[in-house]
């Protein structure tokens, strides 16, 4: 790895061969891309990546859902199937410290470009597999998609309200904590790199990531044998922990001690409750979970959520508006962190994206590269980075092999 104090940004230097489509795989390089690695995505020749065609909302013809997971990055289209479009993922892989993919697993090899074979090509290459279910077992050949595995591994059967149906989560969170878990692997990988010289290969799976992201969950189960139900916004282990209906919308409060439960009854002008000794622990409030709930509902239910959010915030009790979008952007903490990024794109005009969240003292997190066009930077990898000529490159378009 190249030494952060000689560079701009903490990854400069480090190149991905980005053979990932869709939402884990991408998610997962576009930070290493914010982190200033260049990643070389390659993409389907006239097709491109899945996410590409993701909509409505589409933006002047180019999808937005494709913008959100796919900036800093350079996209070239390659045929892996024709024999030179073979050649060039060998030639590329050569020349990269980490291949990132997310193909069913043995499609790799099945092409001839797995592990084995790009090993003996570069011996330091970090070769990351990211899967649905993972590289073997009965499930190894199924699609990896989110919604699924979410289900499978035991997210939905506790998301939702208690009489109601099983819930997704809003967004692909399975997904984008298994990008995080490959994106960490992969750091670890380069850094152990540093020590031994070589490579290795690094298996990372959506429904692992699911069940190990079940956390005090899945350990309640293995520990205690419970099986939880589903508690809509309610903490199973703790009360008040929830969503409360204000006159306006709803409010988040988490009085997560007792301390903080006694000064959450006198903020909201119920001290009596609060003192109430069968209310004391916050097991015992576990206990009356639902006349707890009744009451708070009937005193917050009297004001609106900027009102109890004025009153509650200087006592230091926990709690928040659900915004929607249009209040996630305006809340001025959210403005203050200056968390939206614009940016020109050659064919959607100005787009905006959420920045990267991290920030470092000495090396920046910034955006180089709006999400490209399809096959925008093929012929530069090609010439300027595998020294093909003019006339080369010409040969590989006329063909479709680029």
């Amino acid at each position: 790895m190249t030494d952060v104090r000689t560079t701009g940004r903490i990854l400069e230097g480090i190149r991905i061969l980005d053979l990932s489509r869709i939402i884990a795989g991408p998610y997962c390089s576009q930070i290493l891309g914010d982190m200033g690695a260049e990643v070389v995505k390659v993409e389907q020749p006239g097709v491109g990546d899945d996410s590409r065609t993701w909509g409505p909302p589409f933006k002047n013809g180019e999808s937005v859902y494709f913008f959100c997971i796919n900036r800093n990055k350079k996209s070239i289209t390659v045929d892996m199937k024709d024999l030179r479009g073979k050649a060039i993922i060998r030639e590329l892989a050569k020349r990269a410290d980490v291949l990132l993919e997310n193909f069913k697993p043995g499609t790799l090899e099945k092409l001839g470009l797995g592990w084995e074979v790009l090993r003996r090509d570069n011996p330091r290459l970090i070769f990351c597999s990211v899967s649905g279910f993972g590289q073997s077992g009965p499930y190894a050949e199924r699609g990896g998609y989110d919604v699924i595995v979410q289900a499978v591994g035991g997210l939905m059967g506790i998301t939702g309200d208690p009489d109601g149906p099983p819930v997704k989560v809003g967004v692909a969170m399975t997904d984008i904590c298994t990008a995080l878990y490959a994106l960490g692997a992969i750091l670890g990988a380069l850094y152990a790199r540093d020590r031994t010289g070589e490579g290795q290969r690094i298996d990372v799976s959506l429904l692992e990531t699911q069940v190990a992201a079940l956390i005090n969950i899945a350990s309640s189960y293995l520990n205690a044998g419970e099986i939880p139900g589903k508690w809509g916004t309610a903490h199973v282990n703790i009360v008040p922990y929830q969503a409360f209906k204000m006159q306006d919308g709803y409010m988040i409060i988490g009085a997560a001690n007792d301390r903080l439960w006694v000064k959450l009854c006198e903020a909201i002008g119920l001290p009596e409750v609060g003192r109430n000794p069968k209310y004391a622990t916050n097991a015992q409030r576990v206990d009356h979970r639902a006349e707890i709930v009744r009451l708070l509902e009937a005193r917050l239910a009297t004001k609106t959520r900027k009102e109890w959010e004025a009153i509650l915030g200087p006592t230091g009790i926990p709690c928040g508006p659900i915004n929607r979008m249009d209040e996630v952007f305006a809340d001025p903490q959210v403005q203050h962190l200056k968390l939206v990024l614009e940016a020109e794109h050659p064919r959607a005009g100005t787009v905006r994206l959420v920045r990267n969240p991290v920030s470092f003292s000495r090396t920046p997190v910034d955006l180089r590269q709006v999400p490209p066009v399809l096959g925008e930077h093929t012929e530069e990898v090609l010439r300027d980075l595998l020294g093909y000529t003019a006339a080369e490159i010409t040969e590989l378009r006329a063909t479709g092999v680029v």
